[in-house]
């Protein structure tokens, strides 16, 4: 049986309505992590690491029986949100919200590695608990990898779940291949010549040509990515002047670039400055682009989800498990772990009625706590699978 008999549900809840009241930002964790931390020192792990990646940690329960290195993983913060959800859980740190059921993760995390360590004589091989921080933005991923999270003991696979307001309580979520997309950045200066608001015709615009470029910036989209290819360029920001009546010196614009395919991830910044370089010439303009690279897409490999199938099919009956249709182009740094070692990530679902439809970094996000349950099976079946 992979699946424990005993399902701990009103601890599944105690523990994430603990973790919603005192939500953390990205790599300040620091509360948090001591609550995971003293959690996990009155489990019988044969390794506990601390402030891996700022304020990660790695606890490590070597098994009763051979078989591979497997790394669990729950991601920790929180999102500077002001939370609308009015329950006896909501936040009390003003200005920071789990508002994408991170701390559902870390609950069901928790929740599993007390389960396998009672049943470490059945467990195959190794596990590595990873409690990460920084996902939303920081790269806390990567920052574990730097600290040698996938080392001593060498990470052979990695299993990661996200709730999801999206799928009804009940149901999985699995995809082949690019499950989510990649996350770039870039920061656009456009440079005029300042003037009077009454007198364009002696300045250099660059308000006029940031209007342009955010709708040229669209044709990439839709004029030279294959509609079959996934694409989103958003531009976020747009900052420029000081008062109503004066043409300003600078224009700057903010915004992300998201696909799944990497050879077009490649050639967005060559095909952003061919743009910017027809816009200069048109309306004298000049213009400095600072494009990053910042999260992978997120890939998974069919024999690790052929395993969280497999197990999916036990915990929530075929007709649970799901191919998502709907495509979402978030992004996930637990894609770097998955550049380096086979890896699946899945969704759980955790909408249960119109209080838990909200969508994620939505200030009135909330889950439906039975869906930490489901979240809780597969981790110890993943545990337990060999």
């Amino acid at each position: 049986m992979l699946a424990p008999e005993r399902i701990p549900t009103d601890d599944l809840a105690r523990v994430r309505r603990l973790l919603h009241r005192r939500p953390e930002l990205s790599l300040v964790e620091f509360e948090t992590a001591r609550f995971v931390e003293a959690e996990l020192r009155s489990l019988p792990f044969d390794d506990l690491r601390t402030g891996i990646g700022t304020t990660g940690l790695l606890a490590t329960l070597k098994g009763g029986r051979p078989g591979p290195v497997t790394l669990l993983r729950a991601d920790m913060d929180g999102l500077p949100i002001s939370e609308l959800v009015e329950a006896p859980y909501k936040s009390e740190n003003a200005g920071v919200m789990h508002a994408c059921g991170h701390d559902g993760h870390v609950s069901i995390l928790l929740a599993a590695a007390r389960t396998l360590c009672e049943r470490r004589a059945d467990v195959p091989g190794t596990l590595v608990f990873c409690f990460q921080p920084g996902e939303e933005g920081s790269g806390g991923n990567k920052l574990m990898i730097d600290d040698g999270a996938l080392e001593n003991p060498r990470v052979d696979r990695s299993f990661a779940l996200h709730l999801y307001s999206g799928l009804d309580v009940g149901k999985i979520g699995i995809r082949d291949g690019a499950f989510f997309a990649s996350a770039d950045q870039f920061t656009l200066t456009l440079s005029g010549q300042g003037g009077h608001g009454a007198m364009p015709h002696t300045a250099i615009d660059p308000v006029v040509a940031g209007a342009y470029l955010v709708t040229m910036l669209q044709t990439l989209v839709s004029r030279e990515i294959a509609p079959k290819d996934p694409l989103v360029l958003t531009v976020g920001k747009f900052e420029a002047g000081t008062t109503f009546n004066v043409i300003p010196d600078k224009a700057t614009l903010l915004g992300t670039v998201r696909c799944f395919d990497s050879e077009i991830r490649r050639s967005i910044p060559e095909r952003m400055e061919r743009i910017l370089k027809g816009l200069g010439e048109a309306l004298r303009v000049d213009h400095e682009l600072a494009y990053k690279f910042s999260y992978p897409p997120t890939v998974n490999e069919r024999a690790m989800n052929d395993i969280v199938r497999e197990l999916g099919r036990d915990v929530v009956g075929a007709d649970g498990l799901v191919d998502p249709h709907d495509v979402v182009m978030w992004s996930e740094d637990m894609a770097f772990m998955q550049e380096q070692r086979p890896g699946a990530y899945f969704i759980v679902g955790s909408r249960g009625g119109d209080n838990s439809s909200y969508p994620h970094h939505n200030a009135r996000f909330d889950i439906d706590e039975r869906a930490l349950e489901f979240g809780y099976r597969m981790m110890v079946a993943l545990g337990l699978k060999g």
